[in-house]
């Protein structure tokens, strides 16, 4: 298989760990702003010292950025931080759910937002691949036992923060390959952890002078809670680099349908640590992410 599967199973297993603890600090800890602070003030030093580092080790020169590099990067950058506030914030609502299966309609986004932005399209198998794992996702994350009936588990709360963390994060993902591929030299993973450098320190900067503003005495609460904040900005750092340096070697909209089984990663985790049951609904909505990526590869 191709690098790109790898890597995007990869991303989509550190993110899964990365919103569990996510989740843990929202709860118990931090503000919505505060959790979504720890994984950029933990993880912006350490991929600045990672894209020095791969720079000096392979003896690449770090690759000159344009305006349309930050134009890219900037926008992909912002777009991430107000998604993941809404992911974050989608923790605090019972049908929690509803919401995430919103979200994960992202991959559908990718393929409009990617065509409007780079002029990139899929074939009509991936459009068929990418179908077919939406359903399994929404097979896997709106079980019967969902609050609401009617249109009341649509049309609510949660629903409207997941659809906008779907149209942010495809406009952030499409924003980071476009940036990647505005660099002019370098091979994949250094375009990606260069890309990647420059977005988390602009996080860090943006969202750090926005705490300290609008909720001061929360970016002190993030570093006391290092212990778990920490391991947030370390998962954070090696779903990112798996992401960015995916987007540098393929379409996002293929990138992200593989990342979908993050949902079945998620499940496997609750099953094996926390003796939680998989129902058959949802092995038939892994069955059908399964199949969809499978249908990738073919179509990639």
């Amino acid at each position: 298989m191709d690098a790109w599967i790898f890597l995007s199973l990869g991303a989509a297993l550190a993110q899964t760990v990365r919103f569990m603890l996510q989740k843990q600090l929202r709860a118990t800890r931090l503000s919505t702003g505060g959790a979504t602070f720890a994984r950029f003030v933990y993880s912006a030093p350490l991929v600045a010292l990672a894209a020095f580092a791969y720079s000096r080790g392979t003896g690449q020169a770090i690759p000159e950025t344009s305006l349309r590099f930050w134009l890219f990067a900037l926008s992909g950058g912002a777009a991430q931080i107000v998604a993941t506030m809404c992911v974050v914030a989608l923790f605090s609502h019972r049908n929690f759910a509803v919401g995430t299966t919103f979200k994960n309609t992202e991959v559908l986004m990718s393929v409009g937002v990617g065509f409007l932005l780079l002029g990139e399209w899929v074939s009509n198998l991936g459009l068929a691949a990418i179908v077919i794992g939406l359903f399994g996702v929404i097979l896997l994350s709106d079980p019967p036992a969902a609050t609401g009936k009617g249109l009341s588990r649509l049309f609510n709360r949660a629903a409207g923060l997941g659809i906008a963390s779907g149209v942010l994060f495809s406009i952030s993902a499409v924003g980071y390959r476009g940036a990647a591929l505005a660099l002019g030299s370098g091979d994949a993973f250094q375009r990606a952890v260069v890309t990647l450098a420059c977005v988390t320190a602009s996080q860090l900067i943006a969202q750090g002078l926005w705490l300290l503003w609008r909720e001061p005495g929360e970016v002190m609460r993030v570093l006391r809670a290092w212990r778990i904040a920490g391991l947030v900005g370390l998962t954070s750092m090696a779903g990112s680099l798996c992401w960015f340096t995916a987007f540098a070697l393929e379409n996002v909209a293929y990138v992200k349908a593989v990342g979908q089984v993050e949902m079945a990663f998620s499940l496997v985790v609750g099953w094996l640590v926390f003796g939680e049951r998989i129902t058959r609904r949802e092995w038939q909505g892994m069955a059908l992410l399964g199949g969809s990526v499978l249908l990738l590869i073919l179509a990639a």
